[in-house]
């Protein structure tokens, strides 16, 4: 690629331009009395339950399975009827269309992903997003995320995609065989090693941005092992995740954290749509570290602005705040993955 990515980079690289603003989340359902994931790991129905199931007019047949969908309404967060082919797959989910029956509102995929944000469908109204947030739905920088934008993270201490998976994967031991969110997933970078682990019954790659879910859509096609695995790609905002209560087993926020317009609102409902046990896994750039001179701070912290970098206190405290435990943290230069977990 002929423009390199600390083309756009700040000349003190003392940030280096993060993910996707926008939003990502996932969402599983679990029966009323818990079933571990590895029950789940082959099959995404289940028989009468608590959660949403399919009305008798959307052409299941009697003697089958009730399937229960894992999608929720964004404006109230009742679980959506599904009509068109089982499955959480792309094209499954392509051809079905969803139903939320308290707010008959109808959402259905557009291109290539499932639009479940509160706007899918408007066509009068327009909402301005934060620069940050339309910077990452642009078409170029989606081409260049993984083609030269996402290796720079390095100059910040981001070991690297392939570590950063291991480290995750670590994390989410306890949530082996359930449903994994990847939000703000970007170009789906991880997403697609989610997939192809084999580790989970689903991933949903969600983000915000139409053209970084396109990208990742494509780079999908370029993998004929992808396409079958259980994984979806959907539009939805962080703030208001489609997602019914505790019905997630893991989320994962790659480099994310720092674009959120509220990471405080954003985590709440990251811990509203985890089970109990469920884990959230994120990284960051970190806006300072105890070994950052004082010197440099104020510095840091103005050319920071615009977007959400925090220290590594005021995650572990925003965490806490949102009722998650067991926090935990690595951290490198201005790198930091941390996993906490719901009661």
């Amino acid at each position: 690629m002929a423009i390199a990515a600390s083309t756009f980079l700040h000349p003190l690289h003392l940030i280096t331009l993060p993910k996707s603003p926008y939003l990502s989340c996932k969402f599983q359902f679990r029966p009323q009395f818990y079933v571990s994931p590895a029950r789940f790991r082959s099959s995404f129905t289940t028989r009468a339950s608590s959660a949403v199931a399919v009305e008798p007019d959307i052409g299941i047949q009697q003697d089958q399975a009730t399937e229960v969908d894992f999608f929720a309404c964004p404006i109230c967060y009742e679980p959506l009827i599904r009509k068109g082919p089982s499955g959480l797959n792309l094209s499954a989910i392509y051809r079905s269309g969803f139903k939320c029956k308290r707010c008959n509102k109808s959402y259905s995929s557009k291109d290539i992903y499932l639009d479940l944000t509160v706007t899918a469908g408007l066509r009068n109204y327009t909402e301005v997003s934060p620069a940050r947030t339309e910077l990452f739905r642009s078409p170029l920088v989606s081409f260049l995320y993984e083609r030269g934008w996402r290796q720079n993270f390095a100059q910040s201490g981001f070991p690297g995609p392939d570590e950063e998976f291991k480290m995750a994967q670590e994390y989410f031991k306890p949530a082996t065989g359930g449903l994994l969110v990847d939000v703000s997933c970007g170009s789906g970078l991880f997403s697609r090693k989610f997939a192809k682990a084999g580790t989970y019954s689903g991933v949903i790659a969600l983000d915000f941005s139409e053209n970084m879910l396109r990208q990742c859509y494509d780079f999908i096609k370029q993998d004929n092992t992808l396409s079958a695995n259980n994984l979806a790609l959907v539009r939805a905002d962080v703030s208001r995740l489609p997602f019914s209560s505790g019905s997630v087993d893991a989320v994962h926020a790659g480099a994310a954290l720092h674009c959120w317009p509220s990471p405080s609102n954003a985590i709440a409902e990251i811990t509203r749509i985890l089970r109990s046990g469920g884990v959230f896994v994120g990284t960051t750039f970190l806006r300072h570290t105890p070994s950052t001179p004082w010197i440099v701070r104020p510095l840091r912290e103005r050319i920071l602005q615009g977007y959400s970098y925090l220290t590594e206190e005021e995650i572990e405290d925003v965490c806490t705040s949102c009722g998650l435990t067991n926090y935990s943290s690595k951290v490198q230069r201005s790198f930091i993955m941390f996993s906490a977990q719901k009661p």
